[in-house]
């Protein structure tokens, strides 16, 4: 690469940077796309979010801490739930799940779809009806079953013959009848990182189309006395941008339906397209808004219905990450900053925050992308392409692979990367015995704790030997 009078750090960055990532005009500017509603930034360079500085939640809350735009969250919740007026819009809680978050995207009109005990069990703590729940749950146990069908939750979405010979028994000892979807594998393979396309057929969710066993499953249903089939279920993946996939998917579920209805005169009043919405992580990134996404998948459904010659169920879809995921940042304190040299005399910035693979483990898990700027302060300094990377004793644990930040970039400094509401903290672990941190929940300048941090007496009281 061609050298610069200020050094490597400043010069030709295109061998280093992927294709995508531009030089910045301005290093402290933030892409709004990434970003909460509520964030922007001072003259002192100092972010804010919901009217505080984040320099004041440092300093009250401590770092590293997941940042929720509360009022941003419920936009989202509400754009989606206009958007998909007529239709039933599921809270997919994997995503994010905590009291407040789940009440919020209730108040908001959402539904709220659990796939465990532990995350129905945020939900009924929250105070949310059962009718507005959906399981999901490629291995459901007994007990969670059995909870479900006692409490009356909205929908089961059934993943296994299995599940449905136990649901059937469960129902027929309760003397209820409750309502079930059927997940099906439609072999349709979104654009997406293996490990989170789900609807290829050598996984472990859901009953095949080609091999027959979704036709077989909604026929054992159909003719059991204690379930009632509410209609088919589909989900092919996520972090997806476009809806061609969707209508591949839509056509082939469709097609069973009618020949459901065909074979046995079910009329199945719902059809789920699952969720898999993706959301901006950098500049590469370019979701779609809700009523466009609506408009598609509406237009899809009733056109493949017509071909059919089956009236349009009513259409249910399970949003996670494109809600809760852009709402939250997280905020970490630099603690040491490295120059390294690389082959031919090209050097990166290695920035170490007190954070890491255990806040965020997708980087390390599916090579997700992440932005990163310097919160506290306003830098004159040029652009140095930089690494933020965590303190664990991994060379994987990156947090934010490639970004510009200001040269000057130096210990003691608050860094902000956007887009982390989702996966990040519900995939949280201790890793090397870190803590996980807290969620502090900002709304018209006050801000509160929603999920408390760990301490280490947390993970001590849970050391019994």
């Amino acid at each position: 690469m061609r050298t610069h009078e200020a050094g490597a750090l400043h010069g030709d960055f295109a061998s280093l940077r992927p294709s995508w990532l531009s030089v910045p005009e301005d290093v402290n500017a933030l892409l709004p796309q990434l970003w909460a509603d509520g964030v922007a930034r001072s003259d002192e360079g100092v972010l804010h979010v919901g009217g505080i500085a984040v320099d004041t939640l440092a300093e009250q809350f401590g770092t590293p801490a997941y940042i929720l735009d509360e009022d941003d969250f419920r936009a989202r919740c509400r754009a989606w739930a206009e958007a998909f007026a007529g239709a039933d819009v599921y809270y997919a809680a994997k995503a994010f799940c905590s009291k407040a978050v789940l009440r919020a995207a209730v108040e908001e009109g959402l539904n709220v779809d659990v796939c465990t005990a532990g995350e129905l069990a945020v939900a009924l703590a929250a105070g949310i009806e059962p009718a507005r729940l959906g399981l999901h749950g490629n291995n459901k146990s007994l007990a969670e079953l059995r909870q479900a069908v006692e409490i009356g939750l909205g929908r089961i979405v059934v993943d296994s013959f299995t599940e449905i010979e136990r649901l059937d028994e469960i129902a027929a000892e309760f003397g209820a009848r409750p309502q079930v979807m059927v997940r099906v594998n439609v072999g349709v393979e979104a654009h997406t990182h293996e490990y989170i396309a789900t609807a290829h057929e050598d996984q472990k969710f859901g009953f095949s189309l080609a091999d027959g066993d979704a036709y077989e499953a909604a026929r054992r249903v159909i003719g059991s006395e204690h379930l009632e089939l509410a209609g088919l279920h589909s989900h092919i993946g996520s972090q997806i941008f476009d809806t061609a996939a969707f209508e591949v998917s839509a056509a082939r579920v469709v097609r069973l339906q009618a020949r459901l209805r065909e074979d046995f005169g079910a009329v199945l009043p719902e059809i789920d397209l699952g969720g898999g919405f993706g959301m901006a992580y950098t500049s590469q990134d370019d979701p779609q808004p809700p009523t466009d996404i609506a408009a598609a998948l509406v237009k899809i459904v009733e056109a493949e219905c017509a071909v059919a010659g089956i009236e349009p169920p009513r259409l249910s879809i399970e949003p996670g990450r494109t809600l809760i995921g852009p709402a939250v940042f997280t905020l970490y304190e630099v603690g040491t900053v490295k120059p390294v040299t690389l082959s031919g005399g090209s050097s990166r910035l290695y920035v170490s925050v007190d954070g890491g693979m255990s806040d965020n483990i997708r980087p390390a898990l599916y090579d997700a992308t992440y932005s990163a700027t310097l919160a506290s302060r306003v830098s004159q300094a040029v652009p140095a392409l930089a690494r933020v990377v965590g303190k664990h004793c991994e060379s994987g644990d990156i947090v934010v692979k490639d970004e510009f930040l200001p040269a000057d970039v130096a210990p003691g400094d608050l860094l902000a990367v956007p887009g982390t509401g989702a996966y990040c903290r519900s995939m949280g672990s201790n890793y090397n015995h870190v803590p996980r941190p807290p969620v502090i929940a900002v709304r018209d300048g006050e801000a509160r704790v929603i999920l408390a941090r760990e301490t280490v007496d947390d993970l001590l009281r849970l050391d019994v030997g």
